[in-house]
C-alpha cells in the first residue's frame, strides 16, 4: 500500500521523535490536502492533546483527546497500516486519567502508534535513519 510522505512523517514524529508539535504540522498539511479526512483529524488531535499536556495545559489536552475519540470512534481496528484500536484505547485511558488529574496527578507520557504493515514500518525506519528536515524553531 503506498503511503503519503506526510502520513509517514506523522508516525515518525509521533513514535520516534515524540515531537507532537511537528506531528500537528505534517498531519494538518495532509488533512487539508486530503479533503479534511476525519481519520487524519482525529490522529492529529491525539498528538495535539499530548502536546497540550506536555506543555502544562491539561484543559486543552482534555478538549483535544475528547474530540479525537469522537472522530476516531467509527473507524476499524486496523487502518492505514496501524492498529487504530490501540491508539483509541491508549488515548482514551489517557483522557480518563486527565479527568482525574486533580485527584491523581500524573506526569505526561508518550503513546505509541502500533504499526502492523511491514512496508510502513520500513518507511518510518528510513526516516529514523535519515530524519526529515523541519523548522528547528518549532
Amino acid at each position: 500500500m503506498p503511503y503519503d510522505r506526510l502520513y509517514v512523517q506523522f508516525i515518525y514524529y509521533f513514535n520516534v521523535e515524540r515531537n507532537y508539535f511537528e506531528c500537528h504540522e505534517v498531519m494538518e498539511e495532509l488533512w487539508l490536502e486530503e479533503g479534511r479526512n476525519p481519520l487524519y483529524q482525529g490522529m492529529l488531535q491525539v498528538a495535539v492533546g499530548l502536546y497540550h499536556h506536555w506543555n502544562g495545559n491539561p484543559g486543552g489536552a482534555v478538549k483535544l483527546l475528547t474530540a479525537a475519540a469522537e472522530k476516531l470512534a467509527g473507524y476499524p481496528d486496523l487502518i492505514g497500516g496501524i492498529r487504530l484500536d490501540r491508539l483509541k484505547a491508549d488515548s482514551g485511558l489517557y483522557l480518563t486519567k486527565l479527568h482525574r488529574l486533580a485527584q491523581e496527578p500524573f506526569a505526561p507520557y508518550d503513546l505509541d502508534i502500533e504499526i502492523v504493515d511491514p512496508e510502513l514500518e520500513l518507511l518510518v525506519e528510513e526516516l529514523r535513519l535519515h530524519p526529515p528536515e523541519h523548522d528547528e524553531e518549532s
